[in-house]
């Protein structure tokens, strides 16, 4: 959270139960995170997101072989993450300019 103009990264989790339902939700304010795929190699490709306060895992339904919804949302994971990549490069002064290719041409940050 910010204080006096600076902003210093958080993260937390919010647990809520209603109607005998729980939800999490795990939210990272912070560039100190990493991402890795594993297990592709034995069938079950699994993204990880990585910080020191916590993880997301995100895999296969079931834990089984990939399924057409799997790569469905592998599909709408990496489209979400190429429109977060297009409006960090265009909101960030020192990364902006006719250089970077846009994300959201699904081409990833590439300087010329």
């Amino acid at each position: 959270m910010s204080t006096g103009g600076e902003h210093k990264p958080y993260s937390y989790i919010v647990t809520t139960v209603c109607e005998g339902v729980t939800q999490v939700s795990v939210s990272f304010y912070t560039a100190d995170l990493h991402l890795m795929v594993l297990g592709a190699e034995d069938g079950r490709p699994t993204l990880g997101l990585y910080g020191s306060e916590g993880q997301v895992t995100i895999s296969t339904t079931g834990g089984g072989p990939v399924t057409p919804a799997d790569v469905a949302l592998a599909r709408e994971i990496f489209q979400a993450a190429a429109r977060y990549l297009a409006e960090c490069e265009r909101l960030c002064p020192t990364t902006a300019g006719p250089g970077n290719l846009r994300a959201a041409d699904g081409l990833g940050a590439v300087t010329a």
